[in-house]
């Protein structure tokens, strides 16, 4: 029986040897320590041996047999898991220094463009960016900036009222006077500009919309003047169009300025020579402007013998569409993308 244990053993043993997967490991260890293996037919003979001390002998033997040949399993099927996972991580290893793969990202609407890099501009300069609300008060939107009852600009075709004495504001400048009576009430010098939506009841065209943006900016201090004005107008176009932009003012009519001008800036097509864009004058109409009406000082709580101001006010779609030669208006809003990715 000695003989036929150490046979067993040592066939076991190089067998295992030559195990080449996990899996053939496990038919092995079925194969050599199950219930119908050598192993165990050999010992199953331990009861026909003639005597208690040889049945004990061959009986501790077996014991180291089985030992052997379950040490040697367990050995070959570590060692071939080991290479498996090693064969298997180098098969699905990712180089990390190689780029990765990019992932498409939106960038801001041109439109939002346009007024950061306004707001840069007058940032640079000492001003602070002032919001307020978009539903005003017939007070902050009309009569505190000099619009009696009757005038063309309260006319319901033009404006969308809510009720008789709210609507949604048709121009930013209610910022002004909230900023002047809530935030600065009284001391000088104010220096903000007031970026916004507006809303006003137009058809929509290439150059008209019911929705809108709007910047207005206001200088409130001693001695002011509309040189002052010109100034601040000439640097903000100049950061916009290029250093060669030049400001023409003309004599114009606001009810919340006096006196008030119209604000040209030299064609950015043309270079002021003329063209179809400035119809042959070199110049295009940006907005409004003037100093500020004593009435408007007053409602703001600010005394025009004390103080004087300016203020100025246009369309940030205009500018963009003078910038970007835009021919409508309608493509700021139309989410057509072909559009939106050439800015």
């Amino acid at each position: 029986m000695k003989e036929q244990l150490l046979r067993v053993q040592e066939e076991a043993l190089a067998t295992i040897a030559t195990a080449t997967e996990s899996a053939t490991v496990q038919e092995m260890r079925v194969r050599y320590l199950g219930k119908k293996s050598d192993l165990s037919v050999v010992l199953g003979g331990l009861g026909k041996l003639p005597t208690i001390d040889e049945r004990k002998a061959m009986g501790a033997l077996g014991n180291e047999v089985k030992m052997a040949i379950s040490g040697a399993l367990d050995a070959r099927e570590a060692e071939l898991a080991k290479g498996e996972l090693a064969a298997r991580l180098a098969a699905e290893s990712i180089d990390v220094s190689l780029p990765g793969t990019p992932a498409p990202v939106g960038h801001l609407h041109l439109m939002n463009q346009v007024r950061t890099k306004i707001e840069e501009i007058f940032i640079a300069m000492g001003y602070e960016v002032a919001e307020s609300r978009i539903v005003e008060t017939d007070w902050y939107n009309f009569e505190a900036l000099n619009i009696p009852k009757g005038h063309p600009a309260r006319d319901a075709q033009d404006s969308f009222f809510i009720t008789d004495e709210v609507l949604l504001r048709t121009h930013t400048s209610n910022t002004q006077i909230r900023y002047m009576l809530e935030v600065a009430k009284g001391r000088t010098p104010v220096k903000i500009i007031c970026p916004g939506r507006v809303f006003r009841r137009d058809f929509e065209d290439a150059t008209h919309g019911s929705v809108f943006h709007q910047v207005e900016g206001l200088m409130i201090d001693k001695g002011i003047t509309m040189a002052h004005l010109k100034g601040a107008l000439t640097e903000m176009f100049r950061g916009i169009f290029g250093p060669q932009a030049r400001v023409r003012l003309r004599p114009s009519y606001f009810p919340f300025t006096e006196p008030s001008a119209e604000m040209d800036v030299s064609c950015p097509f043309c270079g002021g020579n003329g063209c179809r864009i400035c119809k042959q004058s070199g110049w295009v109409e940006i907005g409004g402007s003037g100093m500020v009406h004593p009435n408007v000082l007053k409602a703001g709580g600010y005394d025009p013998e004390q103080v004087s101001g300016w203020a100025f006010g246009y369309g940030i779609e205009r500018v963009a569409m003078l910038a970007y030669q835009i021919e409508d208006l309608r493509h700021f809003t139309s989410g057509d993308v072909r559009f939106l990715r050439q800015f």
